[in-house]
């Protein structure tokens, strides 16, 4: 079987995240209990249905292609990446969704030699589907209900700032650090919103920059940094090198994702970032 073109793989790959979209909100209709993981971080039955559709999309359309996956990883299946593989995020947001909230995200991406290739970000809630290819430097959203056909297709792009930046932060995991970071930037006006949305939003042009004092997994960042990289930002390490991926436990210990702006690394604000899960240097 010939591996499909980039075109092609993405289409599979938005269908793959309306599918699993439409089955998490089905989850939310029915009402939504939270289990805890490990790591004390909720999982629900939406979470694992929705993963499950993502892999068998990806094992029909790419087999063979290691798929490294949020709840696959969290019970010890984590399969050998290598040089070309697919992080997935099922339900991006979990506790957004449990507590009512529509910032609520499938994410699913696929990584070459350490960078991120292709990404789709799905916000069933709100109905906005983002796509991104890095190579061709092309970058999409539309408007995609989960049962219906997509509408108001359109290209998109980071914008320059017209004045003072324009900050998109988390919801729910701000930190001091990320303050003195957005006030070394002169950040003018701020958005909070959940999941990764805020990687699209910067890629949309409707935000500037997203800084991220804390810890996140490569699943959280793949699908979004991919969109924002082919509409012309870029994610940044701590040090202000391009964010990379198959790092040891897939682990990031914080970056800054920017558009058509300067982005000053985070590291001096940020002197206690972990070095692996749960460990602080």
């Amino acid at each position: 079987m010939p591996d499909p073109s980039p075109s092609d793989l993405l289409d599979s790959l938005r269908t793959a995240a309306v599918e699993a979209g439409a089955a998490v909100l089905r989850h939310r209709a029915a009402g939504v209990h939270a289990e805890e993981k490990a790591d004390h971080s909720p999982v629900t039955a939406a979470d694992r249905e929705a993963e499950a559709i993502v892999l068998r999309h990806l094992a029909a359309v790419a087999p063979g292609v290691p798929v490294v996956a949020e709840e696959e990883a969290a019970a010890g299946r984590i399969p050998q990446a290598g040089d070309r593989f697919f992080l997935v995020d099922p339900l991006d947001g979990t506790k957004e969704y449990v507590g009512g909230g529509d910032d609520f995200t499938v994410n699913i991406a696929l990584i070459e030699r350490g960078a991120p290739v292709l990404g789709v970000v799905y916000a069933p809630a709100r109905a906005r589907l983002f796509w991104g290819d890095v190579v061709a430097g092309e970058a999409w959203q539309a408007t995609q209900p989960v049962d219906g056909a997509a509408d108001e297709v359109r290209r998109i792009a980071c914008t320059a700032p017209a004045g003072g930046l324009r900050a998109v932060a988390s919801k729910s995991h701000g930190t001091p650090a990320t303050e003195s970071y957005l006030t070394a930037c002169k950040a003018g006006a701020r958005l909070s919103v959940g999941s990764s949305l805020k990687f699209v939003l910067v890629a949309a042009g409707e935000a500037d920059i997203y800084p991220r004092a804390g810890p996140t997994m490569e699943w959280d960042t793949a699908a979004g940094d991919a969109v924002l990289r082919a509409a012309g930002g870029m994610t940044f390490d701590l040090d202000g090198a391009p964010l990379a991926y198959g790092k040891p436990h897939f682990f990031n210990p914080g970056f800054v994702a920017a558009g058509r702006c300067t982005a000053v690394p985070l590291r001096d604000h940020y002197p206690d970032a972990p070095t692996v899960p749960g460990v602080r240097a």
